[in-house]
């Protein structure tokens, strides 16, 4: 009688290492193709739909052949890592970072209780990104986004503005958030979560540079003061999602200690740039902040998803967070990384951060960083130098450049026509932009966060826009 054990239920068809070649050998691919643009953006092809008609599978196929399937499915998706992806605010999918996921999927850590190596390492990891910033973390972690990281950030406030909310709720009491008009739309919808209500959200006007006014926000302040509102939080953004501004971040500081207000920064897409000499003069008193938000899945060109929340003190997370329960033992001591953090199971996500610094070191990424910033200048100057185009901004206070297609023959709804533009540019899809309406404009708005994209690259956004803006005007 053979004494053998049965394969396992999810054995894989073909051996593990030559699986893992091929599995390599379609990252490889991948990463070759982004490494030049490419001449557009394929449709939806008749395998891949048939593949998305699919029906659950209940039986298996080979599994090199379910990988190329995915590997085609990709191909055929928008990707953000290529060098001319330019909407939004992108991803550059980093390949020691898209190393790290692997691993980090492989063992599976689970960052809610202790770790071993993998919690002392995300707490290094979160050290290096205070360093990096200049900023003097004591605490943080490491989360899904700029989401979740100013939810993380604005309960730690609440429960330092309202002691006990957490367990009391607001008892009636009323309370308000103080940002920008141009504040990410996370700062509303943690308000809402947070029993706050986004209609206490007070979003205050801006300067010439776009930039929430320091006086605005002490009368909102002290006007609720005088109401009985208890303040939460001033939250300054430092590279807003529409135009790239930074706000007044030393002016708020000094409102915020005056009037004993907690101050989060949201650098979820611009904070990055605080490391560089070109950019650091913006960001100027970060480091008297109480918490920070910063996107290592944006401007530190990392996969999705490494979202970073840090904080001058470690105690007012663990007031927000912390608890004792009988499945979460503590006696590896007084906390577990879920005592400081909103989520409970959560993947390692400082691992690929940890390997990119390790890998690069930090110089690497000011370098890249700058060379962004320098990107932007260039396309801003390109655009001033051409009649047919127009800037939204003065000057770009970090990599984000708005502008709009003015054709020369007049007489053209400019909103409609650059809209039109933007759609006719992603259908052509040479490269790739989004648009925006800025002050009831549209425009196109380009954002350089790519360690990809070269000088050749914003070359060829500005030629593809007149060449198709112009094609739109002369069809009509």
């Amino acid at each position: 009688m053979s004494t053998s054990s049965p394969a396992p239920a999810l054995a894989l068809d073909a051996p593990r290492a030559e699986v893992l070649a091929f599995a390599a050998e379609l990252i490889e691919r991948a990463w070759r193709s982004f490494d030049h643009p490419r001449p557009d953006q394929p449709p939806i092809g008749g395998r891949v739909q048939d593949l998305l008609a699919l029906a659950l599978p209940e039986h298996p196929s080979p599994v090199k052949r379910v990988l190329a399937d995915a590997a085609a499915l990709l191909d055929e998706s928008i990707a953000q890592p290529r060098p001319r992806y330019f909407a939004f605010v992108g991803s550059s999918g980093l390949e020691i970072g898209v190393i790290g996921d692997a691993l980090a999927s492989c063992f599976d850590v689970n960052l809610a209780a202790w770790a071993a190596a993998a919690t002392q390492a995300e707490e290094q990891a979160v050290r290096w990104v205070g360093s990096f910033l200049g900023y003097p973390a004591e605490a943080g972690s490491f989360t899904s986004g700029g989401t979740v990281s100013n939810l993380t950030a604005l309960a730690a406030a609440r429960e330092r503005a309202l002691p006990g909310s957490r367990a009391d709720g607001l008892a009636g009491r009323r309370l308000a958030i103080y940002c920008s008009q141009e504040a990410h739309y996370s700062v509303l919808r943690a308000a809402e979560l947070l029993g706050i209500g986004s209609r206490s959200v007070r979003s205050l006007a801006c300067d010439q540079d776009r930039r929430v006014r320091p006086d605005l926000v002490a009368a909102a302040i002290e006007r609720d003061l005088a109401d009985g509102v208890v303040p939460v939080a001033v939250v300054a953004t430092a590279g807003t999602t529409l135009t790239g501004a930074v706000d007044p971040i030393a002016a708020l500081a000094d409102v915020c200690e005056r009037l004993g207000v907690w101050l989060h920064v949201d650098g979820a897409y611009g904070l990055p740039a605080a490391a560089t000499e070109l950019a650091r003069p913006l960001f100027a008193g970060l480091e008297r902040a109480d918490s920070l938000a910063l996107d290592a899945h944006k401007w530190l060109y990392l996969p999705k998803a490494c979202g970073v929340v840090l904080v001058r003190h470690r105690e007012t997370l663990t007031h927000a967070f912390s608890h004792h329960e009988a499945y979460m033992p503590h006696e590896r001591g007084p906390e577990n990384a879920v005592d400081i953090t909103l989520e409970y199971s959560r993947p390692f996500r400082a691992l690929k951060l940890w390997l990119a610094f390790r890998a690069h070191g930090a110089e690497a990424f000011r370098v890249a960083i700058e060379r962004n910033l320098r990107q932007a200048q260039l396309l801003q100057a390109s655009v001033e130098g051409h009649p047919e185009l127009e800037p939204a901004l003065s000057r770009p206070q970090l990599s984000t450049v708005p502008f709009r297609h003015v054709p020369r023959s007049g007489g053209v709804d400019l909103n409609r026509h650059n809209a039109a533009l933007a759609a006719a540019m992603q259908v052509d899809a040479r490269v790739w932009v989004a648009p925006a309406t800025i002050d009831g404009d549209v425009y196109l708005r380009p954002c350089f966060v790519n360690f990809r994209t070269t000088s050749q690259d914003v070359e060829a956004l500005v030629e593809v826009a007149l060449e198709l803006g112009r094609g739109l005007v002369s069809s009509r």
